[in-house]
């Protein structure tokens, strides 16, 4: 008992000590980029790098934007902000939590969205795609109704919605729990009018509906990849990230049924992420185009309605073939 009260005063000590010496902003995320480093964590949830991940952190726990002025950096913290952002920092070390659900929300696509436990943490090169008007792929078609399938958050329907505001975007996902996140991103956004969260197992619950665009993020990763991944992940839903050994079970059921539920010259964007090869490699005759990002290939694919018709029947066998029983 004795020890104990001698190792939680030596702590407070030093806890007494950083607070008297971290001061700024930039103090604060300077200190939270070097523990992230020394303490080996992950970056794979909006980040790549302990920096950007200290100032995701820093500046939401102080409710400012990601594109304060450099001059703020020198800004002081009160006694009372220091001790929230170090209690934050200390939890993304000991319990390796990705920074989005610490402070609750993270960027996608320019946009600020609501981030817990009931979704992923929302990330996809397909951010990219929506902020460019979804060039080239979009420049010669006229969009009106749009479809993100598994939708998770509700981030990439929501965006999709907020740079088009003359497309209806229905969002869709099998979890009550994501959906009720995606309509709290709904009415975050202001974009009630314009999106509707729907459950759906695929596209079940939006029978007879027909979109000029499908986006989908849905789960790929494979169950071998899942055991393998570091322990920020685990925080997530598994539902939202693992379909079956390699990670295509969900994309070909979405392959097999998309070609009903798009217009004539309606286009399917999808990604999967590592799972691009073993795709490739079940289905070679079908003509998927991989998208290059500003970054490279990143295992999104665009399909045509008119391809998903033409090869229906390898993509249909190929289906089947994933079907219990």
């Amino acid at each position: 008992m004795g020890e104990g009260l001698i190792i939680a005063g030596r702590l407070a000590t030093l806890w007494i000590a950083v607070t008297a010496e971290l001061a700024t902003i930039i103090d604060f995320i300077r200190y939270g980029a070097s523990r992230f480093s020394a303490a080996g964590l992950t970056f794979g949830h909006s980040h790549d790098n302990p920096i950007d991940e200290a100032t995701h952190l820093v500046l939401a726990s102080l409710h400012l934007p990601p594109d304060i002025p450099p001059a703020y950096g020198v800004g002081r913290l009160t006694t009372a902000e220091r001790a929230n952002v170090l209690a934050l920092i200390d939890r993304r070390v000991s319990e390796r939590l990705p920074v989005a659900y610490l402070v609750g929300e993270t960027w996608f696509a320019g946009l600020k969205f609501k981030s817990d436990r009931r979704a992923l943490v929302p990330r996809s090169p397909i951010a990219e795609l929506i902020e460019s008007g979804f060039a080239p792929w979009l420049d010669e078609r006229q969009v009106e109704r749009a479809l993100d399938l598994c939708t998770g958050s509700g981030c990439i329907g929501i965006a999709m919605a907020e740079y088009n505001p003359d497309w209806q975007v229905d969002i869709v996902d099998i979890s009550d729990e994501a959906l009720s996140l995606a309509r709290e991103n709904i009415a975050f956004q202001h974009v009630e009018g314009r999106v509707e969260a729907i459950r759906s197992d695929l596209f079940a619950g939006v029978a007879g509906r027909r979109y000029d665009l499908i986006v989908s993020n849905p789960p790929y990763v494979t169950e071998d990849e899942y055991a393998a991944l570091p322990g920020e992940y685990a925080h997530e839903p598994k539902l939202g990230l693992t379909s079956g050994a390699d990670g295509l079970d969900l994309c070909l059921r979405m392959l097999d049924e998309a070609a009903d539920h798009l217009t004539e010259d309606g286009l399917l964007i999808v990604e999967v992420g590592e799972s691009e090869h073993a795709l490739a490699a079940l289905l070679p005759e079908v003509p998927f185009v991989w998208i290059e990002f500003k970054v490279g290939l990143m295992g999104v694919f665009a399909l045509e309605r008119r391809d998903l018709v033409e090869h229906a029947a390898a993509i249909g066998a190929a289906a089947a073939a994933r079907r219990p029983g």
